[in-house]
């Protein structure tokens, strides 16, 4: 039974190889071993997040799976079900975590203003009193409020690839939590976002079916 599962691609696999369209699988011939050989993808968003070359979302269906680890498996075969452009979905979700840990540190206003409305105009001033603020924390010893800064500073980070500004601020949210269960739940908001953005995608769509119809009634 095939696995669904998360896989993140660039233009190109890794091994230069072009994607494979949607619903056409990829099969690997050779050996395969976790973290050796074979393809490979993480039933959860996030842990996929942690080896992503490019920022396009892959739902992929996994069969023959011959290993699985805590955040990743390795399978013979995987099929693509549906692709999304993650630019803008990973952004929102790193200021979104960035958000969640606002009540461990005493946010500035203008990392605030940025974390709610994503004015690019606002970037430059929240990542460098994220900065201060954060080191400031750091300075005094206290430790959650210096990561929560670092999660807002890397949501800030517009210069990064979106795929590593996401996993950097799921990654000091869930340290400045200190809770096993922020990992698993940031996966699961990552995944409603991108389910959300697909949905948008589609309605986004101009549907043009019955247009002739229309058109010929009118002019009758």
């Amino acid at each position: 039974m095939a696995i669904p599962a998360w896989h993140f691609v660039d233009d190109t696999l890794r091994d230069g190889r072009a994607v494979p369209p949607d619903g056409q699988a990829l099969v690997h011939a050779g050996d395969v071993a976790i973290c050796v050989s074979g393809l490979h993808a993480s039933p959860r968003i996030l842990d996929a997040l942690k080896y992503a070359p490019g920022n396009v979302i892959c739902r992929v269906l996994c069969d023959d799976v011959v290993g699985q680890q805590e955040d990743k498996l390795v399978c013979r075969s995987r099929a693509v079900e549906w692709r999304l452009d993650g630019e803008e979905v990973l952004r929102e979700f790193a200021r979104q975590v960035a958000l969640d840990v606002a009540p461990l540190w005493d946010m500035p206003a203008a990392v605030r203003s940025f974390l709610e409305t994503g004015n690019d105009t606002l970037r430059v001033a929240a990542r460098g009193d994220a900065r201060e603020a954060s080191r400031a924390a750091f300075a005094r010893g206290d430790v959650a409020a210096a990561i929560a800064g670092e999660a807002a500073r890397a949501a800030a980070a517009r210069t990064h690839p979106a795929r590593s500004t996401g996993l950097a601020a799921a990654w000091a949210a869930t340290k400045a939590t200190a809770d096993a269960g922020s990992w698993e739940r940031y996966s699961a908001l990552l995944e409603s976002m991108v389910e959300a953005a697909r949905q948008q995608e589609g309605d986004d769509l101009d549907d043009w079916s019955g247009f002739d119809e229309a058109l010929a009634l009118e002019q009758a």
